[in-house]
């Protein structure tokens, strides 16, 4: 979907809705998620922590509710910041979006507007997926040499 799909504009609405219900006191920015999939939409919002390795990202709180509820077909993921420029998740973020759909539709919302659409795939290049892990192909899987044990 474009950035002027009107598909987008529900879902931006509804993660302006989720970042007006952020908790962010200590650092103010309020951001909202609204993850499109195949069951309905989850939702999320930043949670801050004043012991700041706590803090819950909107995205990773709507795919972590996503999952809960057992809905695992992602259809598109809209990210409301304040702005003025649109505010992309973080790199943690990106790689729990990578974990389910490398190629889901992100689109980046300021003031209920979609600025602009990315994939995941775009914003976190070279992904490290469960490919990686794979185990018996030691050509895809690099591992560190064995140590003998003494």
């Amino acid at each position: 979907m474009k950035a002027d799909d009107p598909r987008w504009t529900a879902l931006a609405k509804t993660a302006e809705r989720m970042r007006a219900r952020a908790h962010a006191p200590y650092s103010k920015y309020h951001v909202g998620a609204a993850l499109l999939t195949t069951q309905g939409v989850s939702r999320g919002c930043n949670v801050e922590n004043a012991s700041y390795p706590l803090c819950i990202c909107a995205e990773g709180n709507a795919v972590a509710h996503a999952i809960a509820r057992g809905w695992r077909e992602f259809t598109a993921m809209a990210v409301a910041t304040e702005g003025p420029m649109p505010g992309a998740p973080c790199g943690a973020c990106r790689q729990i979006m990578a974990e389910f759909a490398v190629d889901l539709p992100v689109a980046l919302v300021v003031a209920g507007e979609v600025r602009q659409v990315v994939t995941v795939r775009e914003l976190l290049p070279l992904t490290f997926t469960g490919e990686y892990l794979a185990t018996g192909d030691e050509t895809r899987t690099p591992r560190a040499p064995r140590v003998p044990r003494r």
